[in-house]
């Protein structure tokens, strides 16, 4: 099934973030903990919203859904990660390969819409608080999450389709620790210019639009919160917003990050170890973020782990 060094049926190796042989076991007891730990944390926080009647709020709503798609945007990557270094073993199949890198761009792209669509909801609850739960009705709440799935699943299905019409040559290494687009476009034997093309048309269209809701919301939202008389009353409406905004932060600030310095360095290798930030460490993070500041997800919680009404 081979023309030359041009394969058919194919097998990437996932060289890791570290070839050393001495850091395999520290790599995987690290990643297994960090992995356990965003498991635990986000489903405690959907159990809390899901349990917790004060907590039946469009806010908790699209909270509970941020960390279900941090489960799976985490089970994407790591659980193979984890076995490679566990059998020693570098080897993905094709199928395999393509399926990881489409269900990583839909939940990146779904991470990305859900903390637009919160901070929207954040906008309507400071700048028009009178007509906040008219305007966040459950079918618009439900309609914004099914619309970014929708859109999500676009965008990886057209992302991922256009890699089908690929060949590919030998060697056949990517430098990172899961099957990251650009890297397998790179890998390719045949003209990318149509992938080259899609790839920074839809990062700009699913990255800057979004990015440019959430400046916009958060533009009316500090306009709104400095016409409020009291010191204690700007205090209240910023800190509902602190802890999307610490997520929002560390999200773009580590993706931008990313991209920006494997376009300037053009090294496959830097890219892997910076990508753990936005792929691993936020969405470990974020239970934590939006649970310590905020009285309600740690008194629902409380009454779950407790088991008091």
């Amino acid at each position: 099934m081979e023309t030359g060094n041009e394969t058919r049926i194919l097998e990437f190796l996932l060289l890791g973030i570290s070839e050393k042989p001495e850091l395999q076991s520290f790599l995987f007891g690290v990643f297994l903990c960090m992995y356990l730990v965003t498991i635990s944390g986000n489903l405690l926080i959907i159990l809390a919203t899901i349990t917790d009647s004060n907590l039946h709020t469009p806010m908790y709503f699209f909270l509970s859904n941020l960390s279900f798609v941090d489960i799976c945007f985490t089970t994407t990557t790591i659980p193979k990660m984890l076995v490679n270094i566990q059998t020693q073993r570098k080897v993905i199949s094709y199928v395999g390969c393509l399926t990881q890198m489409y269900f990583f761009l839909h939940f990146a792209g779904l991470e990305d819409l859900i903390l637009t669509v919160m901070a929207y909801d954040r906008y309507v609850a400071i700048c028009y608080p009178l007509h906040y739960m008219i305007t966040m009705n459950p079918w618009l709440c439900v309609l914004l999450i099914l619309g970014s799935w929708i859109i999500s699943v676009l965008y990886s299905i057209l992302e991922s389709s256009l890699v089908l019409r690929l060949s590919f040559c030998q060697p056949l290494e990517i430098h990172h620790f899961f099957c990251e687009y650009n890297q397998i476009v790179q890998l390719a034997c045949s003209d990318t210019f149509l992938n080259d093309i899609v790839m920074y048309l839809l990062s700009g269209l699913l990255g800057g639009g979004p990015f440019i809701g959430i400046i916009f919301s958060y533009s009316k939202i500090v306009s709104s919160i400095h016409e409020i008389s009291s010191a204690v009353g700007k205090y209240k409406a910023f800190s509902t917003c602190l802890s999307h905004l610490t997520v929002v932060s560390l999200f773009y600030c580590s993706v931008l990050t990313v991209y920006i310095r494997s376009f300037v360095t053009h090294n496959a290798h830097a890219s892997a170890p910076a990508s753990v930030m936005y792929t691993v460490l936020i969405p470990m993070l974020n239970p934590f973020i939006y649970s310590l500041r905020n009285k309600d997800i740690k008194r629902a919680l409380k009454r779950f782990l407790t088991g008091k009404p």
